[in-house]
């Protein structure tokens, strides 16, 4: 009992700081509002419109964050499972209305005219199977490529709003060991200017 209420005073204390803070009231009226920050302007609902255009037809966010080259990938990306799965399913659809004539008692096209099967009865449920699977399989890489180029899109607008200019900088340096001059030391230097 006392650790759970320690438990939730934690998570209220930890909690409180959202429930205090208020909100921008210029960007609760105007959300379009361009905020100028030191490395250029910065578009709150730059993520969400890419997002959006995304969704609305893969690789419009893409082109919405000047990222052309992308678009193409996206395309080709998401013909891929969608010719898979379309030829599967005409596949499937093939074997199985054999399956269903020769169930009935009529001949179907793996029946030769003298009465012969190319494909037994059980190799015909098999394929059946086997490309239902394989069109599922081709729906579900679909959908998680056509949900991966909209996250990629959204995060693309806000990686493309940070600042990335010449005062950042990340080098590897080697740095000199005063106690064993034979000896250099790898390192690495962060400069931040302000």
């Amino acid at each position: 009992m006392y650790s759970k209420r320690n438990i939730l005073i934690i998570c209220f204390i930890a909690f409180s700081t959202n429930f205090l803070a208020q909100n921008d009231s210029l960007l609760i009226e105007n959300p379009e509002i361009l905020k100028e920050e030191k490395g250029g302007i910065y578009r709150p609902l730059a993520p969400s419109k890419a997002a959006f255009y995304s969704a609305v037809f893969p690789g419009m966010g893409q082109i919405y964050n000047k990222k052309y080259w992308k678009a193409p990938i996206v395309w080709g990306a998401l013909a891929i499972p969608t010719y898979f799965y379309l030829t599967n399913n005409r596949e499937f659809k093939r074997y199985r209305n054999a399956y269903r004539l020769r169930l009935s008692g009529f001949r179907d096209e793996f029946t030769l005219d003298d009465g012969t099967e190319t494909v037994s009865k059980a190799s015909l449920e098999a394929a059946q199977e086997q490309l239902r699977e394989n069109r599922d399989l081709s729906l579900l890489v679909a959908v998680i490529l056509y949900v991966l180029q909209i996250v990629e899109a959204s995060v693309n607008a806000h990686l493309l709003q940070f600042n990335i200019d010449n005062q950042l900088s990340f080098r590897p340096n080697l740095i000199n060991n005063s106690f064993n001059i034979n000896r250099a030391t790898a390192g690495l230097t962060i400069k931040y200017n302000f």
